[in-house]
């Protein structure tokens, strides 16, 4: 039996600088309410070995992770009905407000989406003049069977972006300074 099921509110803050988005809460993480709570699903542990730090299974230690690190998370979708956890068990879906989420935090500069359901519902919400650069990351969910290295060497052109959008950030500040300066000089 489909059981009508909802997503959890945005994890994200004034400086976060990517989205990542899943589709919608599994089975354990509704019971934990908990993003990515199934510790068979390897979100949390890839992160943290993308950016070199030590894992913790604390949620409140992984939520000032996020926040240190410039990362904000989110569901494509508000609410469905679903029998288990699998996406493609999903129907009668309703979508989370992502473009308002955009334009309430214009800092966020890229979207990375867990798996091709978030993608194809992400390509769905926002549609294809928005200029916001999107990726399709693999699942990292255990249904998806690809190995452990494999979705961690995917999931690199996340700090890779992230990376990007500072040296962005930085040389435009940069510019400015250069700019203040030379009108300086003028007077």
């Amino acid at each position: 039996m489909n059981v009508r099921i909802s997503s959890f509110s945005p994890l994200i803050w004034e400086d976060s600088k990517v989205l990542i988005l899943g589709s919608v809460p599994g089975v354990k993480s509704l019971e934990m309410q908990e993003y990515y709570a199934n510790p068979q699903n390897k979100f949390w542990r890839i992160l943290f070995d993308l950016f070199q730090e030590d894992f913790s299974t604390d949620y409140s230690e992984k939520l000032k992770f996020l926040e240190k690190n410039h990362l904000a998370l989110w569901d494509v979708i508000d609410s469905c009905e679903r029998n288990g956890s699998l996406d493609s068990k999903i129907i009668n879906e309703e979508s989370n407000d992502i473009q308002k989420l955009l334009t309430d935090f214009p800092n966020i500069k890229t979207i990375f989406c867990n798996g091709q359901k978030s993608f194809k519902n992400l390509q769905k919400i926002l549609n294809k003049d928005h200029k916001i650069p999107r990726f399709a990351l693999p699942s990292t969910s255990p249904a998806y069977t690809i190995s452990y290295e494999n979705k961690l060497k995917e999931w690199s052109v996340l700090k890779s972006q992230l990376r990007l959008n500072f040296t962005i950030f930085f040389l435009s500040q940069f510019q400015r300074l250069q700019t203040v300066r030379f009108i300086i000089s003028i007077f």
